[in-house]
């Protein structure tokens, strides 16, 4: 059964995975932000020597491509939907955070240096990670959906490709500097190593995961019966649909 060509706005729309795939968005971010954002890693190439990069570059370009798929299949207004269920979400685990580190430790119990360290996040951190993701997501979900007008559907890896370039560069040029820049321990090569290798790491996982982006983007479309264009859609990150 053919796919409904649908102009974003034209039609109110019910779909069956829309919701699956919020909760997977909102969990790799969530986790990729909660365990690997502030540990610098490296590893070792020819030539070059020790090349640092940050640990959450692993799994956190996942809800990138998730992002792609929403954008895609559901169109911006539902991605943006998404976004902002990220970012609330995002927001409360940081109050949780500060609450739980804040919260005296029982008599005896020796963790709290470890869970200080580990869960303690400066403000600077806490407020990078929300303004990187926020203006991240945001560019990639509007690149996708005007360049999916701009080729009338066509060339897929190139729409996700291009949007995690902007995307996921804007995310690691906002998060480093803003929670890095200064502090010890990041001197400023290795911060804009860090940034570079973000950028760079983040867009070959898209390339190279674009197979399996098409896979779900192809299962989506077919199970929701659906292909949406945001032709007139209201692209302001607050607007209310």
């Amino acid at each position: 059964m053919e796919n409904r060509a649908i102009t974003a706005g034209q039609e109110q729309l019910s779909f069956r995975y829309y919701d699956l795939v919020m909760v997977a968005f909102v969990t790799i971010l969530l986790l990729s932000n909660l365990i690997g954002a502030s540990k610098p890693s490296y590893i070792t190439l020819p030539v070059v020597g020790q090349w640092s990069f940050g640990a959450g570059v692993l799994f956190f370009p996942v809800s990138y491509i998730i992002g792609d798929v929403l954008t895609e299949v559901y169109g911006y207004a539902r991605a943006r939907r998404v976004i902002w269920t990220g970012f609330a979400a995002l927001l409360f685990m940081a109050f949780m955070a500060w609450v739980v580190v804040s919260l005296p430790a029982a008599e005896g119990w020796p963790g709290q240096e470890a869970y200080e360290f580990v869960f303690g996040n400066s403000w600077r951190i806490v407020l990078a990670s929300m303004v990187a993701f926020w203006a991240g997501e945001f560019a990639n979900s509007f690149v996708l959906a005007k360049m999916k007008v701009w080729t009338a559907g066509r060339h897929l890896w190139m729409r996700t490709i291009g949007s995690t370039i902007v995307g996921q560069g804007l995310d690691s040029l906002i998060f480093y500097p803003l929670a890095f820049w200064g502090l010890a321990g990041w001197p400023v090569d290795l911060l804009w190593q860090v940034i570079l290798s973000q950028w760079l790491i983040k867009t070959l996982w898209e390339a190279l995961l674009t197979p399996v982006t098409y896979l779900v983007v192809g299962k989506l479309k077919r199970a929701e019966r659906v292909e949406i264009f945001d032709e007139h859609t209201n692209f302001s990150p607050f607007a209310s649909r």
